[in-house]
């Protein structure tokens, strides 16, 4: 004979079901916790650089030379001097993505940078990594006439052996990725005009999503540089924009003439530049865009 269920089973019943669904959500929130927590140690194992920008100009962290030098003339390394030296550049308390931003004002002669040694991990065989950072401006109207390049990583120029972001010359502006290898073999004839064979190599973002008094993050990800797969990648804001596949060209550098340049001829606010020594996958790319605090919180 089968027994009718009294309420006191059906109640029962639901409490196990409840306690059952709370016990399998608190189990997938440790197994989040758990992801988020190997991710960011996973980052943090990758990094080379960091600058924050709050306590001074000086990296938070580098693997080579952690310290911001100015030029007058690229061509004249020697004499350079450390730290910042160029009246219309500035931190900014309370201005950056996180804490102090650095804030460039107009477009002047001089340079300012990082050395790469070190804190870039290049290689003459297999060169991998990415690079990190927030940008706050409106290209339109805060940009002067010309070409803007927030950062551009090169022993020579932009169009030699370089990795580098850039704003187009001419509003509407377009926001252009360069991982561009040794001009005398993708040029070796020499041309002076060489656009058909430099913009090819160019991953271009239409109308890409800057505004004044918002930040918007860049992430360089590149690998296989210096072998015959090369790829390079450009993600805003945790998005994939374009992706540059088989760089079979050489990237040759002297790697003490290599240099980390930033904020050239750019007009705007920068936060947060950090680097590492492989490309990241794509939860790390979510997971550096949306840091609470930003890489400073990888560290602690």
């Amino acid at each position: 004979m089968t027994k009718t269920p009294t309420i006191k089973h059906i109640a029962l019943i639901i409490l196990l079901c409840i306690t059952g669904l709370i016990s399998c959500k608190e189990k997938n929130v440790k197994k989040a916790e758990i992801k988020e927590d190997t991710t960011e140690a996973h980052l943090k194992e990758a990094l080379t650089f960091y600058t924050s920008f709050d306590t001074g100009v000086n990296a938070n962290f580098s693997v080579g030379d952690s310290l911001m030098y100015t030029v007058p003339n690229r061509n004249a390394l020697d004499s350079s001097k450390v730290g910042l030296h160029k009246p219309d550049i500035s931190r900014q308390e309370g201005k950056g993505k996180y804490g102090y931003g650095l804030q460039f004002t107009e477009r002047s002669k001089g340079y300012i940078y990082y050395p790469s040694a070190g804190n870039i991990a290049y290689s003459k065989e297999n060169w991998n990594g990415a690079i990190s950072f927030w940008l706050s401006l409106d290209p339109a109207t805060d940009l002067e006439p010309g070409f803007c390049d927030p950062i551009q990583i090169t022993d020579v120029s932009y169009n030699d052996a370089s990795i580098w972001v850039d704003f187009t010359k001419n509003n509407p502006r377009d926001f252009r990725l360069g991982v561009i290898g040794d001009r005398n073999i993708w040029n070796p004839n020499g041309l002076e005009d060489e656009d058909d064979l430099f913009l090819p190599q160019l991953v271009p973002v239409n109308k890409p999503p800057f505004a004044k008094g918002e930040w918007t993050h860049i992430l360089i990800n590149f690998s296989g540089l210096n072998t015959e797969k090369g790829e390079a990648s450009l993600y805003i804001n945790g998005e994939l924009k374009g992706t540059r596949p088989d760089i079979t060209d050489s990237f040759t550098w002297e790697l003490d003439r290599s240099n980390i340049y930033i904020g050239l001829s750019y007009i705007g606010f920068m936060d947060d530049l950090s680097i590492y020594n492989r490309a990241l996958t794509e939860n790390e790319i979510e997971r550096l865009y949306s840091l609470e605090n930003g890489v400073q919180t990888i560290l602690e």
